[in-house]
């Protein structure tokens, strides 16, 4: 994208915690972009460091035990990291908003929802009416029975019901970056997809961007223009979603894609990616990623692999183009 339309600009970011013995590399040198009225999905396991970059972008990380080591969050060309306290209450919410996975938690339960829809807007709209605004959000996001909604507490909601709250509460300040971290992992199926349509036609409606950090690939492929893939607190593989999940270039993006459950073609069990995320206070020599690698050679275990920028894609693996001869992982099984 031209450097006009960049909304978001994240440049080298790390951020460590300190309380042990040695510092935890939650995040080690991550940089990605987004466009204006794009969406972008962030995808990995959980301990890869996505949630953590993603409460970064509004400097939402407390500190201490966190710090933020080094790199750059420019946000509309300010750099977040160098805000004051003032600054960054004028950003959280009115630039960049967020969801969470669990809205029974992150809802307070001793308010209403009209209550809490409303107090957003007074901090961040003070011009506008905070009761009928919280009327009209409630029912831009498709909740039955608004006016009755706004005197319910959370506990009176199902799952999806407080998801839109969420959803509302989060679009009230007209943000231009909305941020939904796992936003439906805590919803059966139904209410998933109901929950996903709403966040795509609000989008367009809104013209706001998007940043979904999600460990679903099939969220992925019907929601994102781009994708980044992330590892081990460092991106491993970037691109335009299409492209990623035809011919993915990196060994950890072909075993998440693999590990996809499939309704047909699928004999025996699941390929699951073998062994576990290592610990971010002792990163593995070389190629993070190289102890459950198939395709790990002697290099990868001494030596780190730079991020290489070809075609449009990103990729952090010395062997990607011998990689890219082998079937594709979508249909490996």
């Amino acid at each position: 994208m031209p450097a006009a339309h960049q909304l978001a600009v994240v440049e080298n970011l790390q951020v460590h915690f300190f309380g042990g013995a040695h510092p935890v590399r939650a995040v080690d040198g991550v940089s990605f972009d987004i466009a204006e009225g794009e969406t972008v999905a962030l995808v990995g396991e959980s301990g890869c460091g996505k949630s953590v970059t993603a409460l970064a972008l509004a400097r939402l990380v407390p500190q201490p035990p966190g710090r933020y080591a080094g790199g750059r969050v420019l946000l509309a060309g300010r750099n977040v990291l160098e805000m004051s306290a003032s600054e960054l209450r004028t950003l959280r919410g009115r630039e960049i908003a967020y969801i969470f996975q669990e809205p029974g938690s992150a809802l307070n339960p001793v308010f209403t929802i009209g209550w809490q829809i409303r107090e957003a807007i007074r901090l961040h709209r003070p011009e506008a009416g905070a009761q009928a605004e919280a009327l009209a959000m409630l029912r831009l996001v498709g909740l039955p029975e608004p006016e009755k909604r706004l005197h319910a507490y959370p506990h009176e909601l199902s799952g999806g019901q407080q998801q839109r709250v969420m959803i509302a509460m989060a679009l009230a300040c007209r943000p231009k970056l909305l941020v939904a971290d796992e936003p439906t992992t805590a919803l059966d199926v139904t209410i998933q997809a109901q929950i996903l349509e709403l966040l795509r036609n609000l989008q367009q409606q809104l013209g706001m961007a998007l940043l979904l950090i999600t460990h679903n690939l099939g969220l992925v492929a019907e929601t994102a223009h781009r994708v980044f893939v992330m590892y081990a607190g460092r991106m491993v593989e970037s691109g335009v979603t299409a492209d990623v999940l035809a011919a993915p270039r990196h060994p950890y993006t072909r075993a998440l894609l693999a590990a996809v459950p499939r309704l047909e073609g699928c004999e025996g069990r699941l390929k699951a990616i073998e062994g576990h995320v290592p610990n971010p206070a002792d990163w593995p020599t070389g190629c993070k990623f190289h102890p459950r690698c198939a395709w790990a050679r002697a290099r990868c275990r001494v030596e780190e692999p730079a991020w290489e920028l070809a075609e449009g894609r990103g990729t952090r693996c010395f062997f990607w183009q011998e990689l890219l001869a082998q079937p594709n992982a979508a249909t490996d099984h």
